[in-house]
């Protein structure tokens, strides 16, 4: 009995005449091509998406905004963000898998942080930075590293949030036990839609392999829903004791990167902590900001695409990563405005500035 993917391959290699003489394939062969193509995807961990519509019934006005703000007519765009305090939550494709990035730093520091809180480790013990070594793109299973400068495990955990530090990153998921145990944490939390699946020198090594604004790659991904959940329990207190709860949402308030992203969106006074995530064809960021009257809004925002093509993106990179980072600020900006209670003191906000 022939394998999924062999039987796939030698159908394909029936097909290919077909296609190049120009010739129509018979309804019936046609559906079965397309069947084998989506077993195909499926098989290497991809799902091929359209762009969204608005076909979507959504409850609130708010919603209904930032639907139309997450246009995806030139790329997939997903939003959740829940109030904190009465439970309200806002979706916007909000249960359909996008790239982490380095969004995932903060389950990874989680991770962490639980082991400490458990005693298993000390942010005062010292490790060494895994600095990535130069290998060609999907040569390995995993991206070859060296050891390098040791500092101490805060140290790491404050620079991978704040600096987006992938070589602090990849020390800390090693001492925590690798991907496996990341994803054992974040199901022992009650979030199921995320898995981590490689390191950090590797997913940026291999990055580029799939276009996120059409193909849905499973591995290191998660859904907007999950990573405001994330959010919610960290801050909230139910997966972390107080002392790393303060920990990982001081390193949040310090970092630097995305800035014209969720704090642009915001007025200058308004309090958030963030961490932001970057690879090819996709932004996001995610984080806690605080309404007027001091009500904490838990919010994750994943964008891809934003340029017509791939080949468009490659004329025009600067372009198209602003446009990624607009989408992300103005729906960041009009999340704000729809949970805060009384709008009219700030409609004059001085909203921060891009850098």
């Amino acid at each position: 009995m022939l394998s999924g993917l062999t039987r796939i391959g030698r159908h394909c290699a029936a097909i290919i005449p077909a296609f190049a003489l120009g010739m129509a394939l018979p309804s019936a062969a046609q559906a079965e091509t397309n069947d084998l193509f989506a077993q195909f995807d499926r098989a290497l961990g991809t799902e091929k998406r359209a762009p969204q519509t608005f076909e979507a019934v959504y409850e609130t006005s708010l919603e209904r905004q930032i639907a139309q703000l997450a246009d995806g007519n030139l790329g997939r765009i997903g939003v959740s963000a829940i109030d904190l305090s009465t439970g309200e939550r806002v979706s916007v494709l909000g249960d359909q898998r996008f790239p982490m990035a380095s969004t995932s730093k903060v389950a990874i520091a989680a991770t962490f942080l639980a082991g400490v809180d458990q005693g298993r480790w000390s942010l005062t013990s010292e490790y060494p930075l895994l600095i990535p070594v130069r290998s060609a793109k999907y040569s390995s299973t995993r991206a070859p590293v060296r050891e390098g400068n040791y500092i101490s495990a805060q140290r790491h955990l404050e620079l991978m949030i704040s600096k987006s530090c992938n070589a602090c990153t990849d020390t800390l998921l090693r001492l925590v036990g690798g991907p496996r145990a990341v994803n054992a944490f974040m199901r022992s939390a009650g979030i199921t839609d995320f898995e981590l699946t490689r390191d950090i020198a590797t997913l940026v090594r291999d990055d580029g392999e799939y276009d996120p604004a059409s193909f849905i790659d499973r591995r290191d991904s998660a859904t907007p829903n999950a990573m405001a959940t994330l959010l919610a329990n960290i801050y909230q207190g139910r997966i972390l004791s107080r002392a790393s709860t303060d920990v990982l949402m001081g390193a949040m308030q310090q970092t630097t990167t995305g800035k014209r992203r969720i704090r642009s969106g915001l007025p200058m006074s308004a309090p958030v902590a963030h961490k932001t995530g970057t690879l090819s064809r996709t932004a996001s960021d995610i984080g806690i900001f605080h309404t007027p009257d001091g009500r904490a809004i838990a919010v994750a925002i994943y964008v891809t695409g934003q340029s017509t093509s791939l080949a468009d993106e490659s004329r025009n990179k600067r372009q198209a990563r602003l446009k990624r980072d607009e989408r992300i600020s103005a729906i960041t900006r009009a999340l704000y405005n729809g949970f805060a209670t009384d709008n009219r003191r700030y409609a004059n906000a001085e909203y921060g500035a891009g850098g």
